[in-house]
C-alpha cells in the first residue's frame, strides 16, 4: 500500500478544517427558507415513495439529506391537508412537519445538513485532484484553498439546498467529459454518461450541460475540422445523453412508486395550466399516465417549472431598488461585493496576466495576414489547452445565461462557476511564479501569494459563524451588506434561534416580529412572539424585530413598472436599531 503524498495529507487537513467551520457554524443556524420544503420532501420520498412535494428540484440531494433521518423517530403526518389536498403544498407541509408534528426541528435539520456537507467535502477534493492532475500538487492545493475556504461555498455547503450539490455535479460531469475529450475510450465515455445522469438528478440547472456539451463539440470541430471525428463526437454525445437519461428513469420510478397515477396527472395539469409553451406542457401531461413514461413526466414537470420560474422572475431587493425583473449588473456586482478581496486579487491579477500574454501574442503576429495569424494562434491554444478552454467556456456560458435570466435572488446561482474560476486562477498563478515578469524573484512572488492565502484564511475564520451574511471590505463587511442585497446573499432566516436567545437573555416579555425564513417564530419565542404588521401604527411601540429582506423591501425605490408597495417600512428610518442579530434581523426598542 503506497503512502499518501504530502500534498494529499495537506489537502485532507484543509478540508477537515473547512468542514469543522461548516459543522459548528451550522449548529447555531435556524432552518433557512428553502430547507423546510427540501427536508420534508426528502423524508417523504424515502418513506412514502411519493414525489408530490417539491417537484421543481430533482430528488437526489433531498434523498441524501433524509437518509440520517431514517434513524430518528420522526412523524410525517400524511393526513394533513398539505399532503392530502394541496398541489405541491411544500411550504405548509414543511412547517407542519418540522414544528407541528412533535418532531425536533433542530435535530432533524442538523442531521440532514450532514449530507450537503459531505458533498462540500467531495467538491473540495475533486477541485484539488483536478488541479493536481493538471498543474501539480501545489497548484491543486491553491485551488483547494480558494474553494474550501470560500465563505460563500461554506455558507451554502451547510444547508439542505441544491446549490453546492449542483456545483459538485457540474465539476464532476465536466471532469469526466474533459477526460473523454482528452482520452477517448469506452471507460471515460461511460463515466461521462453516468456523471451526466447524476447531474440531472441533483438540480435542473444541470440541464445546461446539454447545450454546453454541444457547444464544446461544435467548437472543437471548427478548430480542427474532421468529419470522421465529428461523427464520432456526435455519437459520443448521444451515448452520454442516453446513459444519463437511462439513469434518471429508475430513480424517478422509485420516487413515484406510490404516487397515484391520477393524482400525478392532476398535479401536473394544475401546475402547468399557465405554462406559455403548450407543446412542451402537453407532452409532459401525455406521459403522466403511461406506466413506462411516468418517471419522465415527473422529471419533465420539474424542468418546466424551473424554466417558468426563471422566466417569470422573483421580487428582489438590490442596491436601494426593488424589482420583479432582473438587473444586468446584479451578478457581477454581488460577486465583487461578496467574494473575499484576496480571492478577487488573485482572480483579477490572473486575468490581467492572461490578457497581457494574449496582447503580446497579437503584437508578435502583426503585419500581413495578421487577423489570420490571430485566429491560427487562438486555434492552436485551444488545441493545446482543451481543459482550460472548457473551463473558460463554461464560466462565460454560465454567467451569460445567469445575467440574461430573470432570477436575481442570490450569488449562489452562479456558485457552479467558482471552482472553474479558482482552477484557472491557480493555474495562471503557477505560470506567473515560475516565469519572468516585472516581479522576477520567485520568492517574492510566492510570498505575495502566501500573504493573500493567509488573509483569506484569517478572514474566513473571523467570519464564523455568519457565512451566509459575508460581504467583503468593499461593501463595508457583513454589517453593511444589507444596503446592497438581501435574500440568500444575507438573510435566509438563519438567525431566529439567536434572536430567541437575545429575547431570553434580555428578559423581553413581548416582541413583534416580521420574519423571513424557514423556521417558525412561535416555536422559538412562544407566547413572547407577536406577528408584526408593518402597516399597523398601533404596533409601533415596545420591542420590534424585522428580517433584513423584508425591511429593505419595505423602504426601497420601486423600479419602473413595479407596482407593489415598497414604502411600508420607511417609518423605521426615524429609529436606530437597538441591536442586530447575526446581521440579518434588526431589533428596535420604541417608546
Amino acid at each position: 500500500m503506497t503512502k499518501p503524498a504530502k500534498s494529499d495529507i495537506g489537502a485532507i487537513a484543509i478540508i477537515i478544517s473547512a468542514l469543522a467551520l461548516a459543522i459548528f457554524s451550522a449548529r447555531s443556524d435556524s432552518v433557512t427558507t428553502d430547507e423546510s420544503p427540501h427536508i420534508t420532501a426528502g423524508y417523504s420520498y424515502l418513506t412514502q415513495r411519493d414525489m408530490r412535494l417539491n417537484p421543481e428540484h430533482p430528488p437526489l440531494v433531498k434523498d441524501l439529506a433524509a437518509l440520517p433521518l431514517l434513524f430518528q423517530k420522526i412523524n410525517l403526518d400524511t393526513e394533513h391537508y398539505s399532503w392530502k389536498n394541496d398541489v405541491n403544498g411544500q411550504w405548509t407541509a414543511g412547517s407542519h412537519f418540522l414544528y407541528e408534528s412533535g418532531n425536533n426541528p433542530d435535530k432533524i435539520a442538523f442531521a440532514a445538513r450532514g449530507a450537503v456537507m459531505a458533498l462540500f467535502v467531495l467538491l473540495s477534493w475533486l477541485v484539488y485532484r483536478w488541479g493536481r492532475e493538471k498543474y501539480g500538487a501545489a497548484t491543486g492545493l491553491l485551488a483547494l484553498i480558494l474553494t474550501a475556504l470560500s465563505p460563500n461555498i461554506i455558507a451554502h455547503g451547510r444547508y439542505v439546498t441544491t446549490d453546492v450539490g449542483a456545483t459538485f455535479a457540474f465539476v464532476l460531469a465536466i471532469y469526466f467529459f474533459v477526460k473523454y475529450i482528452n482520452n477517448p475510450s469506452g471507460k471515460y465515455l461511460a463515466y461521462a454518461g453516468l456523471a451526466f445522469g447524476l447531474a440531472q438528478l441533483i438540480k435542473f440547472s444541470l440541464f445546461l450541460l446539454v447545450p454546453f456539451y454541444i457547444f464544446i463539440t461544435t467548437a472543437l470541430f471548427f478548430i480542427k475540422p474532421s468529419w470522421p471525428n465529428l461523427v464520432r463526437s456526435v455519437k459520443s454525445l448521444l451515448i452520454i445523453f442516453v446513459i444519463g437519461y437511462l439513469l434518471v428513469w429508475p430513480v424517478y420510478q422509485f420516487h413515484i412508486w406510490n404516487y397515484p397515477t391520477e393524482r400525478q396527472k392532476q398535479d401536473i395539469e394544475f401546475t402547468l395550466r399557465s405554462y406559455p409553451f403548450r407543446p412542451a406542457a402537453d407532452v409532459v401531461l401525455w406521459m403522466a399516465d403511461k406506466p413506462l413514461l411516468r418517471p419522465y413526466a415527473q422529471y419533465g414537470l420539474g424542468l418546466l417549472m424551473v424554466f417558468q420560474r426563471a422566466g417569470g422572475g422573483n421580487t428582489t431587493y438590490f442596491m436601494g431598488e426593488v424589482s420583479s425583473t432582473a438587473w444586468k449588473n446584479y451578478f457581477p456586482s454581488v460577486y465583487v461585493l461578496k467574494e473575499p478581496i484576496p480571492i478577487l486579487a488573485l482572480v483579477f491579477f490572473s486575468a490581467l496576466l492572461a490578457i497581457q500574454k494574449t496582447i503580446r501574442g497579437v503584437i508578435k503576429r502583426r503585419g500581413a495576414g495578421w487577423f489570420r495569424n490571430i485566429i491560427s494562434g487562438a486555434s492552436g491554444w485551444i488545441i493545446n489547452n482543451q481543459t482550460e478552454f472548457v473551463w473558460l467556456s463554461f464560466i462565460i456560458f454560465y454567467w451569460a445565461t445567469s445575467i440574461n435570466g430573470n432570477l436575481n435572488i442570490g450569488l449562489r446561482h452562479v456558485l457552479p462557476t467558482f471552482p472553474f474560476i479558482y482552477l484557472l486562477t491557480a493555474g495562471q498563478i503557477k505560470k506567473w511564479t515560475a516565469g519572468e515578469s516585472l516581479i522576477s524573484a520567485r520568492p517574492v512572488k510566492l510570498f505575495l501569494v502566501a500573504v493573500l492565502v493567509l488573509w483569506l484564511t484569517v478572514e474566513t475564520v473571523a467570519t464564523y459563524p455568519h457565512y451566509l451574511a459575508y460581504f467583503n471590505e468593499l461593501a463595508g463587511g457583513p454589517a453593511n451588506g444589507y444596503k446592497y442585497a438581501a435574500d440568500s446573499n444575507l438573510d435566509w432566516g438563519q438567525d431566529l434561534k439567536r434572536l430567541s436567545r437575545y429575547v431570553e437573555e434580555n428578559k423581553i416579555g413581548k416582541i413583534k416580529l416580521d420574519y423571513f425564513g424557514g423556521s417558525k417564530p412561535e416555536y422559538y419565542l412562544g407566547s413572547k412572539y407577536e406577528k408584526l404588521d408593518a402597516g399597523n401604527p398601533s404596533q409601533r411601540h415596545g420591542w420590534l424585530a424585522v428580517s433584513a429582506t423584508l425591511l429593505q423591501g419595505g423602504r426601497a425605490r420601486a423600479t419602473k413598472g413595479f407596482d407593489q408597495n415598497t414604502s411600508y417600512y420607511r417609518w423605521l428610518d426615524n429609529y436606530e436599531p437597538a441591536t442586530r442579530i447575526g446581521y440579518s434581523i434588526f431589533v428596535y426598542k420604541l417608546e
